[in-house]
């Protein structure tokens, strides 16, 4: 139902603006612009589909194991082995030439086919598609709430396997089990041990956990294609006081940004009420590039989509819109910390759709 529902919107919107066809290109990273058209996930190699008015969708594949995996998944797409994959999308947009094609994301098209947009009227539809993406259909952010329940039970799993002398890829492997045992195909997750000298979070390296360090994790289950995430920090034992001085200065800034969210305001707008709090405490500098990344982002079929909550990105945020805000960053004293929640946009504010308690939680040591 989703995908069907996803794609009377998709052909509606290209009969809007007066497209006869859309290319869609995605690869196992950026994947959600192919998901929205295709309903397939891929895994591995690169794909281009065609999404024609009259509803014909075609998925170009150059990994035959994914050919055989979309002919399973996706029964109403017309799958097609490219091993050359760019030469033959190229020749079968000739015929199209005298139609209307549009294309997205047109960053990430193949060189080849973006230096004849001019021969084939080829249009950037980016924003197009990242409209559909961001204002989620009712289905939609019921499968992010289903997303954000198993987010939270996985953190409950997370914490629980913290322990004095495990190595971090320990933990990681605990919460896949986890979550490839409750039907979940996909997490993104990554993951900080230390004090003062982590400045971020990465995939595990091996590193063992002990008495004083912070340990920090997103989590982002994955339902029916549909990410929510959940960020959060713990202490191997307890906490001293600087640690809870600034997890109070984290709370603040989240819950500032979540108190700004709502139909109307832009992405500009919950950024600043995130940094504002740790300019108020003298700690501005840490909301810059050079320690911070974002201040949230939107969750969806991807993990990590638009909008980017910045101070510089002036998208409106609609009701329907999901997000994490979140203002993780390095802090001084006591090294990177990380708090974020999922929240849809409502007309007067937001739902937070994650449940876990936003303390700084504490593991014996």
């Amino acid at each position: 139902m989703l995908a069907q529902q996803r794609k009377a919107r998709l052909i509606d919107a290209m009969a809007e603006a007066g497209l006869d066809v859309l290319l869609v290109y995605g690869n196992a990273w950026q994947n959600d612009y192919l998901r929205y058209a295709t309903d397939f996930g891929i895994l591995e190699g690169q794909a281009l589909a065609l999404v024609r008015s009259d509803g014909q969708v075609t998925l170009y594949l150059d990994s035959p194991l994914e050919v055989d995996r979309a002919q399973i998944d996706c029964p109403g797409v017309a799958v097609i082995h490219a091993p050359d994959l760019v030469a033959e999308v190229d020749g079968d947009l000739d015929r199209f030439r005298n139609q209307r094609i549009g294309a997205g994301p047109h960053r990430l098209i193949p060189r080849r086919i973006a230096a004849r947009s001019h021969d084939l009227k080829l249009s950037d539809q980016t924003a197009l598609i990242d409209r559909l993406l961001m204002a989620k259909l009712d289905s939609e952010i019921d499968a992010i709430r289903r997303a954000a329940r198993l987010a939270d039970t996985g953190y409950a799993v997370f914490r629980n396997a913290a322990r004095p002398g495990r190595a971090d890829y320990e933990l990681i492997a605990e919460i896949e089990a986890f979550y490839r045992a409750n039907g979940v195909d996909d997490n993104f997750q990554i993951i900080g041990v230390g004090g003062p000298e982590v400045r971020g979070m990465a995939p595990p390296s091996g590193k063992r956990l002990k008495r004083g360090d912070m340990v920090t994790t997103e989590l982002t289950p994955c339902v029916e294609g549909y990410y929510a995430q959940i960020c959060r920090t713990l202490v191997m034992g307890e906490p001293n006081g600087d640690q809870l001085a600034a997890f109070a200065l984290y709370r603040e800034a989240m819950e500032a940004g979540i108190a700004a969210v709502r139909a109307g305001v832009t992405a500009a707008d919950i950024a600043r009420a995130e940094n504002d709090v740790f300019r108020r405490h003298g700690l501005g500098d840490y909301v810059t590039d050079q320690y911070t990344r974002v201040r949230g982002h939107g969750v969806g079929l991807f993990a990590d989509s638009k909008p980017h909550i910045l101070e510089d990105v002036t998208t409106r945020i609609d009701a329907g819109m999901t997000l994490i805000v979140h203002p993780n960053t390095y802090h001084p004293i006591v090294g990177y910390m990380v708090l974020g929640d999922v929240v849809v946009a409502t007309r007067h504010g937001c739902d937070v759709l994650t449940a876990t308690p936003r303390e700084l939680f504490s593991v014996p040591a």
